[in-house]
């Protein structure tokens, strides 16, 4: 669809055509939920009940770090807890949520693409290019932010959470949805947590952003970051600090973009 005809477009014809987008969007995303539905077996015991076990990567790793610095306290997840569940449907809705979750998850690059798609037409050439990259680079800093999110994250989390005890008394029975909930708001938050440049980069084209202003708040960047890591990870230093490295290096990262951008919007003023 050209830009002459998307601009002769009515706001019905709009309508319309977003309409097709979402519903191209929500039938990838149905799509998606059925086959996690379908291959429960791998969603839930070879991905998300994995974190909790000792053969699960992140926790084989700690644990032979531990062995090199003999240091048994960072061997995580050595001794799995048992999940029960204390709903008659509690499994069942359990299962559904975890399909349409997956789906979402999944299916969140094409979204992002669908959404492109509605406004591209009414783009300018640069425009569209801008576009484009926010897309893929949205999508791939999300994707990074989930991975990020369930191999260091959640399994400290699981770890910490799973084994903490106030008293010898108490014994820790931990419930599917719980440990579902935690698992799935420890990946989310991560994944758009890495959103970050992304966010630079749109704030400074609307001129909100600064590099001199990112630069200038660094310091109280450093503090809201270690309150952020705080929030999305069990409240051990280590695990902290674990967080705050990638996100520390994302707040970099945008200052560069931010950089970037100003230098080609004065180029270009430059040229006109």
């Amino acid at each position: 669809m050209s830009k002459k005809r998307k601009n002769e477009m009515s706001f019905l014809d709009h309508l319309e055509e977003l309409r097709w987008h979402l519903l191209r969007a929500f039938l990838s995303i149905l799509i998606i939920a059925i086959a996690a539905f379908i291959f429960h077996d791998i969603i839930f015991d070879k991905i998300i009940l994995a974190p909790k076990t000792p053969e699960f990567f992140t926790n084989r790793m700690f644990c032979t770090f531990s062995e090199i610095v003999n240091a048994p306290a960072l061997c995580i997840n050595s001794n799995p807890f048992e999940i029960i569940n204390i709903r008659m449907a509690g499994q069942f809705t359990t299962h559904i949520m975890v399909s349409i979750l997956t789906g979402i998850i999944l299916a969140f690059p094409y979204i992002f693409f669908e959404l492109w798609s509605f406004v591209k037409p009414a783009l300018y050439s640069k425009e569209k290019g801008y576009a484009r990259g926010a897309v893929f680079f949205s999508s791939l800093l999300f994707l990074l932010g989930v991975l990020f999110g369930f191999f260091v994250i959640t399994p400290l989390s699981v770890h910490f959470l799973g084994s903490y005890s106030v008293s010898s008394q108490v014994e820790n029975q931990i419930n599917l949805t719980s440990y579902i909930s935690t698992v799935a708001s420890v990946t989310l938050a991560s994944g758009i947590i890495f959103e970050l440049p992304v966010l630079v980069f749109f704030l400074t084209k609307i001129g909100l952003v600064t590099p001199s202003f990112l630069r200038k708040y660094r310091k109280h960047s450093i503090v809201a970051i270690l309150l952020l890591s705080a929030i999305i990870t069990p409240p051990d230093i280590f695990s902290q600090v674990l967080v705050c490295f990638p996100l520390l290096f994302l707040y970099e990262i945008g200052i560069i973009i931010s950089k970037r951008i100003l230098a080609k919007e004065k180029a270009r003023l430059e040229e006109d």
